[in-house]
């Protein structure tokens, strides 16, 4: 059993920072606890810095080799959700959300008699009926999940 390396893990969470020879403060760039390869310890730092060490958010930013932006946005996740409002999120949508239940029905009536699916064809007839661009893959998706079931 290999074991992973504290970088790869990082890469798997989102959370390996892009730029870690940007950060420049002196406290990361000596081996120990401080990792510039940790975006959640980067920003948390960051952070403390500016809040503890009276620091302005702009020069605290640029300490850590992030931009203003980045600071008011952990700034915000952080007091809206704690230590994990710093974890990275993951994007895009979190569902199926064009294929509600009306877009499923109209798929389910079109399959085919065998119940084989035309993909690109039902695509192209749930956006005439109903106005909603769907992609083909999505279609298929969700049929194998409605058969799994």
């Amino acid at each position: 059993m290999t074991k992973e390396s504290k970088p790869d893990r990082l890469r798997q969470m989102g959370a390996l920072n892009p730029k870690p020879e940007s950060v420049r403060a002196p406290w990361f760039r000596e081996a120990g606890f401080f990792d510039p390869l940790d975006l959640v310890q980067v920003k948390y730092e960051m952070l403390r810095h500016a809040r503890e060490d009276g620091t302005n958010k702009a020069d605290a930013a640029a300490l850590f080799g992030l931009s203003r932006q980045t600071y008011y946005q952990a700034e915000a996740a952080f007091e809206r959700d704690g230590m994990s409002g710093l974890l990275p999120r993951t994007r895009g949508p979190k569902s199926a959300h064009k294929l509600t239940g009306e877009v499923m029905r109209l798929v389910e009536e079109h399959l085919d008699a065998n119940g084989q699916l035309q993909a690109r064809s039902l695509a192209d007839l749930v956006h005439s009926r109903l106005g909603i661009s769907v992609h083909p893959r999505s279609i298929e998706r969700a049929v194998a999940r409605k058969k799994k079931r």
